[in-house]
């Protein structure tokens, strides 16, 4: 199903925030956004498997999913969650080789997708495209490389309070106390996002939450601005 009203308009409206899209001509701007069709998934439905041989880009219209790797035995490891305007699958758009995670719906979501064959069509017309679009990968690579190097230096509480800076930067409203309002996730949530078991980080939210750092609620966490400063400020 191709683009129409306001899925395209969005998809008009986020395309020029895409690194490798910048600095596109208005023509060719709309053509590629021609070049788009639209795909919906439900909550807990697998967008693309790791290994999978499917080489197209999403752009997220609606919705929320969750960028993974799973072992064969089963075990998550959760690398990052995306939201409405983010994109994600440009790796094997570029190199058409496998998918290198697996993309879950977190929620009833929607995409706007482009295919490889369709983005080097574009990349013949505008080359800048292809300079932008290493730019972009750069960018997920230091992201990466950030993140092995909590794995390396950081202690799991260290690596909680680096994630909840990250939520509350990403969505957190301060409130009247100063504390930061974000949307509650599991214990094995928190885990699986920072290489822990869940026994360890119910340990420490106890420990934070006797302290007053933290404050957990039916559907939300109250956070102390004091988590997101160094663990020296806090211990």
């Amino acid at each position: 199903m191709h683009l129409k009203g306001e899925d395209r308009a969005f998809i008009q409206q986020v395309i020029r925030n895409i690194p490798f899209f910048r600095n596109v001509s208005d023509t060719h701007l709309e053509q590629i956004i021609d070049d788009f069709s639209i795909a919906h998934a439900q909550k807990d439905e697998v967008i693309v498997y790791q290994t999978d041989k499917s080489t197209d880009m999403y752009i997220i219209v609606k919705g929320r999913v969750k960028v993974t790797l799973l072992s064969e035995e089963g075990e998550e490891f959760i690398l990052t969650d995306l939201q409405k305007g983010d994109f994600f699958g440009e790796l094997s758009l570029i190199d058409g080789s496998p998918r290198s995670a697996t993309v879950i719906a977190e929620e009833d979501s929607t995409f706007g997708i482009l295919k490889r064959e369709n983005l080097l069509a574009e990349i013949q017309r505008e080359p800048m495209i292809a300079v932008d679009l290493l730019t972009s990968v750069v960018h997920r690579l230091r992201y990466a490389t950030e993140r092995e190097e909590q794995f390396a230096f950081l202690d799991v509480r260290q690596r909680i309070f680096k994630l909840f800076g990250q939520y509350i930067a990403n969505e957190g409203n301060q409130e009247e106390n100063g504390f930061y309002l974000i949307r509650k996730r599991t214990h094995k949530d928190i885990a699986l996002r920072i290489g822990s078991s869940r026994e360890s980080v119910t340990k420490i939210l106890k420990t934070l939450a006797t302290k007053k750092l933290i404050i957990e609620k039916k559907d939300c966490y109250l956070i102390s601005p004091s988590v997101c400063r160094k663990k020296e400020d806090i211990s």
